[in-house]
């Protein structure tokens, strides 16, 4: 397998060079994947469906294209296989949301954005693990196992998307499409070393995605370097008729951005370090990677200064109110009436629908999908509307303004990703609260609808990958990634490569 392991170790823009070049075929490049996948799972569990014949199919069919020379207008990723969050919906392939309720369900249709994955000619590894509904930080809440950290297969991998931050940090694949409703493809990049990105609001569509709070849900892409997020940012971005949240306007040119930043020259480039995230809280290890790596963006002349955004503190507890209202009002459509699971009422109870639905609902959602449907149900009741869910928007008003007076004054903002770095396994189920406060950082960027990233900075005390975290100003997605990959590309220079080649990786010598 080492000529294989060779491939799987390249990034995705590498990949499609190769495959341009005709040095190896997408199929080539897609069976090496599935190689890694059937090696890498026993210990991993990222994938909750492999769908390996249909991606060696759609493999060929990118072939015979590239042989013909019929490729023009393809993005530059085409031919490079993804894998897929199963919290976006794919047509005749199973999409679970991780959940008991939608177990087995095979849509229809698929998403906008994997009608342009498919139109790009990447080839569909598979499905890959997550909290239930997204509703998580660890990928501890889904129905059908935990999925562990390629770095320590006794921790988390964070959550919800830890599945795909997982895929593509153990090399199962090169690419993967995330959600991201308070931090859900960042906090996983974060503790996996890996990249991930949440695009401005809007930026990309949403038809498709598995709604769990409407106003703050994001796909987006995951990666092993900021190029690579950028090409396929560009693969799935732009407007859709079918979000009616989709903003009217071309992708930012984000590439280019990232080729831009590889030149590690940030003169002029003004970056706000962020008052209110970081100190009491935070890991001494993250703390002094976060710090190391700002001194870095100061070495390439980027101009740094502590900026204030005074609501900031607000954000999380407004984030918990809006959050599961919407899950409450979303999840509300699996009644077992329509699709899904579907559970009679035991003998002796009587069979009416309102029952039927009582005890689908009981069997089919865990028990952290369960709480937040509650806490929602209970912002959202009578008498309790204006003062919990309308103070809570209120609140989300004030953290926009902060960050849009913050961006007149900087072009973009810096925080660590996470408090910690991945944690041990039931370290924090036992306490919900514990595990809300590790969104701190991520949240506020979903409040605000800016988008962010998030990039490895080193490796804490514990040997764990610690999170850098930027936030640009709303549909300028951009102008983090010109900082992002300079810093990256500084961070490499001392590191000598990427950050996962300091992870032990026996699945691939299997």
């Amino acid at each position: 397998m080492s000529n294989a392991t060779e491939l799987v170790k390249l990034s995705a823009a590498q990949m499609a060079e190769k495959i341009r070049s005709k040095e190896v075929s997408s199929r080539e490049l897609t069976q090496a994947h599935l190689d890694v996948i059937e090696a890498a799972e026993p210990t991993i569990n990222a994938f909750l469906h492999v769908s390996g014949e249909e991606a060696l199919a759609q493999a060929d069919a990118f072939d015979k294209k590239l042989a013909a020379g019929d490729t023009e207008g393809l993005p530059e990723l085409a031919g490079v296989p993804i894998a897929i969050k199963d919290m976006i919906v794919t047509k005749g392939i199973p999409t679970t949301a991780a959940s008991k309720i939608l177990e087995g369900w095979v849509p229809p249709y698929d998403a906008t954005v994997i009608e342009k994955i498919k139109a790009a000619g990447m080839p569909i590894l598979g499905k890959t693990n997550l909290d239930e509904f997204a509703q998580g930080s660890s990928t501890e809440h889904s129905a059908f196992g935990n999925t562990h950290n390629p770095w320590d297969a006794t921790r988390v991998p964070g959550g919800s998307g830890g599945g795909s931050a997982s895929a593509v940090g153990s090399y199962e694949a090169p690419l993967a499409l995330g959600t991201d409703t308070g931090g859900s493809i960042r906090q996983p990049g974060a503790f996996t070393g890996t990249v991930g990105v949440k695009p401005t609001y809007g930026g990309v569509s949403r038809y498709g995605a598995i709604a769990m709070a409407s106003s703050l849900d994001q796909i987006g892409p995951c990666a092993r370097t900021v190029l690579d997020t950028a090409l396929l940012h560009e693969v799935i971005g732009g407007n859709d008729r079918r979000d009616s949240t989709s903003i009217p306007a071309p992708v930012p040119p984000v590439a280019a951005a990232a080729r831009e930043g590889l030149k590690r020259d940030l003169k002029g480039v003004r970056v706000g370090l962020i008052k209110e995230i970081g100190g009491e809280g935070f890991e001494a290890g993250v703390a002094a990677r976060f710090n190391e790596a700002v001194k870095l963006l100061e070495s390439m002349g980027a101009e740094v200064k502590e900026v204030s955004l005074p609501h900031l503190p607000y954000s999380l507890g407004a984030y918990y109110i809006i959050m599961p209202s919407e899950v409450s009002s979303n999840l509300a459509r699996y009644d077992g009436m329509r699709y899904g699971l579907r559970v009679m009422p035991p003998a002796g109870v009587p069979q009416t629908s309102a029952n039927m639905m009582a005890y689908t609902r009981e069997a089919g959602f865990g028990d952290e999908v369960k709480r937040r449907i509650i806490l929602g149900t209970y912002a959202l009741s009578a008498g309790y509307y204006d003062a919990w869910y309308g103070s809570a928007q209120k609140v989300r008003t004030l953290v926009i303004d902060d960050f849009n007076k913050a961006f007149e004054q900087v072009d973009v903002l810096v925080s660590p990703t996470a408090p910690s770095t991945a944690f041990h396994f039931g370290e924090k189920t036992s306490d919900p609260l514990s595990m809300y406060l590790g969104d701190v950082a991520t949240i506020p960027a979903n409040m605000a609808g800016v988008p962010a990233m998030s990039i490895p900075c080193g490796l804490s005390d514990n040997g764990m990958p610690v999170g850098f975290q930027f936030f640009a100003p709303q549909r300028h997605d951009e102008a983090m990634y010109k900082p992002a990959a300079a810093l990256e590309a500084a961070l490499e220079e001392q590191w000598g490569g990427n950050i996962l080649t300091k992870m032990a990786t026996p699945w691939l010598n299997a």
